[in-house]
């Protein structure tokens, strides 16, 4: 690391607004800034929910909170007026601090302007994004080959003098005891063991944010079907998943299994991760939840790949489709098939939890 491209007792400002599992990999920017920066004071603006992740990060000295939903409803409706409003919102938020270095961790339109509104003399935007984010900064991070995301925002330390032989992978999220204990009482009240090898506990979450990431639910029902009666099996998601996390329980017929969709914020499912022994999952922001709290997992990848947005520290597993379209990173199938995650076999998935259960790995 260069020490002499960064001032002592910076100020600096992050701005990584959204979503849950990018804040997450942001985390492990600001980590290896403040682990070889330990004087500089870092501000993080973000949006709700995955602000709730955030909330008591001991590399965050301040936590800006800006809601941007108003801000992106206003633009699908062209409503100038609540346009201003928002980001006179954001302006207020950011009008009483004053910082030596901006990063754009997210490399927008909108984020860029964000980081225009804080003044900051440095702005620093990274090659992710084409959407004229570039107008805002006074310097881009250089680009590199490396395909992984947080590699990739990692290079907007490097200006800084920190340079990616100091890079050091792994998530940050500060578990409060509080989501730990309502974890422990609402699976204790439907009677789910947890920290029992002879009753080993997985995890399962079967929607992501894009409609091609998803593996169909019957799928799902068909890979639990026939588990030992041993394994408990709990779904997790939002509300919405509740309909998909139906049609995997029917099709696993008599198998007893535990929905808590709708039942918890973030944090109370992080407390929930913390219990539990294996997660089932697509590429979505809880496979990073439970990255940060340790927890081991088994990842289904069609449209995106691993080598992009995969976790980077141990105890993780993937299953690619062996589909020959796959890793297109588009939000919704071109074929309008689905192709790729629907060529993941159950029988597959199935032989793979048995052997993660059987032959645990302890925590990440």
């Amino acid at each position: 690391m260069n020490e002499s491209k960064l001032p002592k007792n910076a100020r600096i400002l992050i701005v990584r607004l959204s979503a849950i599992g990018d804040v997450l990999h942001s985390t492990s920017v600001v980590h290896n800034l403040k682990r070889l920066c330990p004087s500089c004071h870092i501000t993080w603006l973000v949006s709700p929910p995955a602000s709730l992740l955030l909330e008591g990060n001991p590399d965050i000295d301040r936590l800006l909170v800006w809601d941007r939903r108003p801000f992106d409803d206003a633009a699908r409706h062209l409503d100038v007026r609540r346009l201003y409003h928002a980001l006179k919102e954001a302006r207020r938020l950011l009008a009483p601090y004053t910082f030596d270095i901006a990063l754009d961790i997210q490399g927008l339109f909108l984020s860029g302007l964000l980081t225009h509104m804080s003044h900051a003399p440095r702005r620093i935007g990274i090659h992710e994004r084409h959407e004229g984010n570039f107008l805002f900064m006074t310097e881009m991070a250089p680009d590199i080959p490396d395909r992984h995301k947080i590699r990739r925002y990692m290079t907007a330390l490097y200006p800084l003098g920190i340079e990616a032989g100091d890079f050091r992978p792994g998530l940050v999220l500060n578990l409060p005891e509080e989501a730990i204990h309502f974890a422990q009482t609402l699976l204790a009240k439907h009677g789910i063991v947890s920290h029992n090898p002879a009753r080993p506990l997985l995890l399962v979450n079967v929607r992501t944010t894009w409609p091609d990431k998803n593996w169909p639910p019957e799928y799902f029902g068909r890979t639990l079907s026939d588990l030992p009666s041993d394994i408990q099996i709990v779904f997790t998601g939002a509300p919405a998943d509740a309909p998909y996390i139906e049609i995997a329980q029917r099709t696993m017929g008599s198998r007893p299994s535990l929905s808590l969709a709708g039942r918890t914020n973030l944090l109370q499912l992080a407390g929930v991760f913390h219990e539990a022994d294996l997660l089932l999952t697509g590429d979505t922001g809880p496979l990073y939840i439970a990255e940060a709290v340790g927890l081991p997992t088994l990842s289904l990848w069609g449209p995106t790949h691993p080598d992009i947005y995969g976790p980077l520290t141990k105890g993780h597993h993937f299953i690619l489709t062996p589909n020959d379209c796959h890793a297109c990173c588009k939000t919704k199938c071109r074929h309008k098939t689905n192709a790729c995650m629907n060529a993941i076999e159950p029988s597959v998935v199935k032989t793979a939890l048995l052997n993660l259960l059987e032959h645990p790995t302890g925590k990440a």
